[in-house]
């Protein structure tokens, strides 16, 4: 997915994974939501989600959620990382990786403005919960 497009548009094979990815999220309350599109960035995934939860409860509950609704629906298995402590959590489902925070640790790596640098396009809003 190219800067400009939505996620849904026609040739993004990861647009359904993204769409499940982040209606899950909003059911489960995320907090700030931003997607960044990662075609030409890296060869790992075409879609980065980043979010906060309130708590390590809260994260940790949303990725063990948002890691079975990726299943039922069809995606494969995803790999987790990070659960026990639940500072921050990976889930990688292929075309699309997830990060959850708490806020603290996000707002201390920053991982958005790493990875939209020199593409303000890149970071997205769209979806924030």
């Amino acid at each position: 997915m190219t800067a400009g497009t939505r996620p849904g548009d026609a040739g993004d094979a990861a647009a359904p994974l993204l769409q499940l990815v982040l209606a899950s999220l909003d059911d489960d309350q995320a907090q700030e939501v931003v997607t960044i599109a990662l075609a030409g960035k890296s060869s790992v995934a075409d879609h980065m989600v980043i979010a906060s939860g309130r708590s390590t409860r809260q994260v940790a509950a949303m990725a063990q959620k948002l890691a079975e609704r990726i299943k039922q629906h069809g995606f494969g298995p995803v790999r987790l990382e990070g659960l026990p402590a639940a500072d921050w959590v990976l889930l990688d489902a292929g075309d699309v990786v997830v990060h959850l925070f708490r806020p603290e640790v996000r707002s201390f790596y920053n991982l958005e403005r790493m990875w939209s640098l020199g593409d303000p396009a890149a970071a997205s809003g769209a979806g924030q919960a």
